[in-house]
């Protein structure tokens, strides 16, 4: 096999062109500057676009008669045909032409105006058509002035007469706007080339002829296609920004008329070298040539053999001087020049479908875009692989597609480096599969059936808002797009789950078709709208692209709500909405559809449902301006048995509130757990580190107690029945197992340590004989799976991304292969401490009502005469259901009436599970403004953190303190407040109104807290 190499090299020596001595010299022009080369990395994913095509013509000025005028069907139409034709090709920038009657008036306007362009027609009035040339440069040196002629005659005339307008600067017109565009494009093309064939590596077509008649039929034509092809490309793109950052990266056209001038456009873009077309004769050395065209492509050809390049010419007989030097021959005086020409574009420049050929020229197969490239290419002889991998073939049609990375990966190959044929379609079938893999990651895509993949990718049906939090997914896609993970976590995938995002228009249409916004709005009654969004009839334009993902999704699905405000800074609405898990297991694929538009629905009617209406009371918000996106994933996890789950699931937060020993704040926090998730964002049982520190477990100092209140149970999806109940708190599907089934499933392992009785110590490995405990030891202390590293640089990447501390939910699967670690939310969390320290004062004992080492939140709160607090004489753990309904209905009447409150009570508030706190909803409790929580005799049970309840806590504003009266970090004088009258109490739950207001002060700094009995009249140091 002779050493060429793929369509994919330069040449067929041995060493790629760009590591040997070049036959010309070097490109010409400065090196590019930091800023240009940063401009090469642009990721557009994450709204860094190329900056192309920055000079444009904006203004253009056109001189022209009545008469002229009227041939140009100008008065007021020219402007209109212009942007009309604009529109035909998808452009954007349509310059605005501004028409003067004659040179003088011509020459007023562009006194005090800028103009980019000014075209001028042979009749200007009493002036010389060479004296306003001449004028306008001495006004504006810079403005290029083009000359448009009506006929042949007028331009042998001007071309006689004033022989200082160079070829390039006139232009014979015969009634066609598309000449306009074509000057205005080959205008801004020079203008553009240097910058944005070193910024994004675009492309270049040379074409060199002196005749401006021939000149103006080729241009118009050779753009226009170009522009054509390059929308017909767009139609592969994945969405709006890909198809603009398409349409910006077209290759560029640049006109030369002599031997000189086309040469040092070569040398200066020759890396990036479409293709040529040349004249047979044109100027050289001052001289007309009749060989230079051949002498031209010669050149060319020897130093990069494989550029397509046409030879033109009005004589048949120099077609065999193009079968010389290698090239294709067009005759100029053929009835069919114009189309031979758009031919040899879509043949040899990439565009259209890619035709593979033999060598004898016959067709064996075809490919329209990067996935059918990539099917072709399995199937195909390998004879028409090693004949097109030999002549740029395969290069050449991915820059066609701004498919740049993939074409300079490709282009210096050798077809000798490969052992064989097989080998070199191996390669080229991994590197499509790889560039169509990494081309859609991080990026929102249009939902389309015929590519959808459902195993990668963010995909968006209808169009309107994705949602706060398919935002946050797209956005951490993007981040990870380009942050290297694989190479840093060998034999890990760290991904966002593959995703489908229903926009917030179809919500609109779901809620107008069926007629429900009105009533939706004013109902205070749940069990309503789940029967009325239930009966309601999704958009039919929906059912059919629903039907493609329910054929192509295997295993449990999860229907997320992602809400205009959700996931927002300051209003994060965690946990508001509701979610739902489908077994997705059923074999008729209509009921898993039915199934699937139930979830929707529901999902819909959870925007208006009573817990949201309590939330929204407490932002700025207004119910009717809430709008609901739908996110679809797979589930995260792997099937045991009926049930379905991952390996670990939790929460990591950027900013650590309750920091231990060297720990500092800004080291973060995780929250882990055995199975689904909602053991962390509901605040149950689960083992928190600090990823920076992940052997340090203070919980794990005194193995009894951490075994009491260790993880015992995990969620998993029921996926051993078909059935969806669909109610409002998406609930039925899922089930609640004992860590024993994590032994039997083997999943306990990974994470699990056996508690000896015998010497009072936890055992790494569930193998040994002991109390079997979720510890998370295999991981964090023996670094089983790289945990807290994974979560370092996760936190340190979204942290940098979003400029502010932020919260990640995960799920990892470490039996699959390779092992896979999916972030499933990214969201800004504020810490609230970024403020002014807080003196506490000197204050003793008896004058406080409450001390705590552990607070979150900073600042001074005066004016709080109310007080809601579990009686710690009746708690009953059993009972915290009561207690939360009391709260709830106290909650009511004190937002109603305006008056924020300080609630006090044990274990955590917003627990899902009752045994470790009271199980209050946010909304339940929203109107208090500090919230304590505190541990009884027989009660202790320690803080929570990253969950729903923790996230609206902080973006509230809400001091949060934690008090432990039995481990010397905190007291309540519970004698002082049980003392106080009490305006109204239960046997659970007492509320006391003060005749003088109380003062809290927080310094979130050194988490420290306290609040005085009585506000002093002057703050001292405060």
């Amino acid at each position: 096999m002779s050493p060429r190499n793929l369509g994919i090299g330069y040449t067929d020596r041995e060493q790629p062109f760009l590591l040997r001595e070049p036959l010309m010299s070097a490109p010409s022009g400065p090196p590019p500057t930091p800023a240009e080369r940063s401009a090469s990395e642009y990721d557009w994913r994450l709204g860094r676009f190329p900056k192309l095509m920055m000079r444009r013509i904006q203004e253009v000025l056109l001189v022209s008669s009545a008469y002229d005028s009227f041939i140009l069907e100008e008065d007021g139409l020219l402007t209109e045909m212009i942007y009309n034709e604009y529109i035909d090709l998808g452009l954007t920038h349509a310059p605005n032409i501004t028409r003067v009657p004659n040179g003088e008036a011509a020459l007023a306007r562009i006194g005090p105006r800028k103009f980019d362009l000014v075209i001028t027609m042979l009749r200007l009035g009493n002036m010389d058509v060479g004296n306003f040339e001449r004028a306008v440069h001495r006004l504006d040196p810079q403005v290029p002035v083009v000359l448009l002629m009506s006929s042949e005659w007028e331009l042998s005339r001007v071309m006689h007469q004033h022989p200082q307008f160079g070829a390039d600067s006139l232009y014979v017109w015969h009634g066609d706007a598309k000449l306009f565009l074509a000057i205005i494009k080959s205008l801004e093309d020079r203008l553009n080339a240097e910058h944005d064939t070193r910024a994004a590596d675009v492309g270049v077509i040379i074409l060199v002829e002196d005749s401006v008649g021939f000149r103006s039929s080729l241009l118009p034509l050779m753009y226009s296609e170009l522009v054509k092809q390059t929308r017909a490309v767009m139609a592969e793109s994945l969405n709006p920004m890909d198809r603009r950052v398409r349409m910006r990266a077209r290759p560029k056209i640049l006109v030369a008329d002599t031997f000189e001038q086309g040469m040092d456009f070569y040398r200066r873009f020759h890396r990036h070298v479409f293709g040529v077309v040349a004249d047979v004769s044109f100027p050289r050395a001052g001289r007309l040539d009749p060989q230079a065209g051949v002498d031209f492509i010669r050149e060319i050809k020897h130093d990069m053999p494989d550029v397509p390049a046409v030879l033109q010419s009005s004589d048949i007989a120099n077609a065999r001087f193009a079968d010389q030097i290698g090239a294709s021959f067009l005759h100029k005086r053929s009835a069919t020049l114009l189309d031979d020409l758009r031919n040899f574009m879509l043949e040899n420049f990439g565009f259209g479908d890619f035709v593979f050929r033999l060598p004898d020229g016959r067709e064996v197969g075809r490919a329209r875009d990067l996935q059918s490239m990539a099917t072709a290419l399995e199937q195909v002889p390998l004879d028409a692989i090693l004949f097109h991998a030999r002549r740029n073939h395969f290069s050449n049609w991915l820059r066609a597609r701004t498919e740049f990375a993939l074409a300079r990966r490709m282009r210096p190959r050798k077809v000798s480096e490969f052992r064989d044929l097989e080998a070199l379609r191996a390669y080229l079938v991994r590197n499509l599969n790889e560039a169509i893999r990494r081309s859609r990651r991080g990026v929102v895509e249009d939902y389309a059936r015929q590519r959808f993949d459902p195993s990668f990718g963010i995909a968006r049906i209808g169009g309107g808002s994705l949602g706060g939090k398919a935002r946050g997914l797209a956005f951490v896609d993007a981040l990870l797009a380009g942050a290297g993970l694989e190479k840093e976590f060998r034999g890990i995938e760290v991904r966002v789950p593959p995703s489908v995002v229903l926009g917030t228009d179809l919500f609109d249409e779901f809620l107008d078709f069926n007629r429900l916004r009105h009533d939706a709005l004013r109902s205070t009654d749940d069990d309503w709208l789940t029967h009325a969004f239930l009966r309601a009839r999704l958009p039919d334009s929906l059912y059919a692209d629903l039907r493609t993902y329910v054929e192509n999704v295997q295993g449990p699905l999860a229907v997320r709500s992602s809400s205009l405000l959700e996931d927002s800074q300051y209003h994060p609405f965690a946990g508001v909405y509701s979610t739902f898990m489908l077994p997705n297991n059923h074999a008729d694929g209509r009921l898993r559809l039915a199934q699937l538009g139930d979830a929707i629905r529901l999902v819909y009617a959870s925007t208006f449902r009573v817990l949201a209406r309590r939330y929204l009371d407490s932002t700025p918000h207004r119910i009717e301006e809430e709008k609901m996106a739908v996110i679809l994933q797979p589930l995260v996890g792997a099937r045991h048995g009926d049930c379905f789950y991952p390996d670990i699931s939790g929460v990591a937060r950027s900013f650590n509130y309750y920091p231990y020993g060297a720990m500092r704040p800004e080291d973060g926090v995780v929250s882990v757990a055995l199975g689904l998730g909602k053991t962390v964002v509901e605040g149950g049982q689960t083992l928190r580190f600090c990823p920076a520190w992940p052997q340090v477990l203070p919980e794990l100092a005194d193995a009894e107690e951490f075994l009491n209140r260790s993880q015992r149970a995990f969620y998993a999806v029921n996926v051993g029945t078909t059935e969806f109940v669909p109610t409002l708190d998406g609930e039925r599907s899922l089930v609640q197992l004992e860590i024993e089934a994590a032994r039997a499933h083997g999943t306990l392992a990974a994470v699990g340590s056996a508690w000896s009785p015998d010497d009072n110590t936890f055992h790494d490995g569930i193998h040994r004989p002991g109390v079997p405990a979720v510890t998370f030891a295999p991981i964090l202390k023996h670094e089983a799976f790289p945990l807290a590293a994974l979560l370092q640089r996760l936190l340190e990447i979204g942290r940098t991304g979003m400029n502010s501390p932020i919260e990640i939910e995960f799920a990892a699967n470490l039996q699959s292969q390779p092992r896979s670690f999916a972030v499933l939310q990214l969201r800004p969390c504020a810490t609230a401490v970024e403020v002014a320290d807080v003196e506490l004062g000197d204050c003793t004992r008896p004058e406080l009502l409450c001390y705590s080492q552990h607070a979150l939140g900073n600042g001074i709160i005066r004016g709080l005469r109310d007080i809601v607090y579990v009686r710690p004489a009746h708690f009953d753990s059993g009972l915290t259901m009561r207690v939360a309904e009391q709260i709830r209905a106290w909650n009511d009447h004190l937002m109603r009436a305006n008056r924020p409150y300080i609630l006090i009570g044990p274990g955590r508030w917003g627990s899902s599970h009752p045994r470790l706190g009271i199980p209050v909803q946010w909304p339940h409790i929203s109107a208090a403004r500090i919230i304590i929580e505190t541990t009884l005799a027989d009660f202790v049970v320690e803080p929570s953190q990253g969950s729903h309840f923790f996230q609206n806590l902080t973006a509230f504003g809400t001091v949060y303190l934690t008090i432990n009266s039995f481990s010397d970090d905190g007291f309540i004088d519970w004698e002082w407040l049980d003392a106080q009258p009490a305006t109204a109490e239960t046997p659970f739950v007492r509320h006391v109104t003060l005749p003088v207001p109380l003062e809290g002060r927080v310094n979130g700094s050194v988490s420290r807290a306290v609040i005085l009995k009585r506000a002093p009249h002057v703050l001292g140091g405060a």
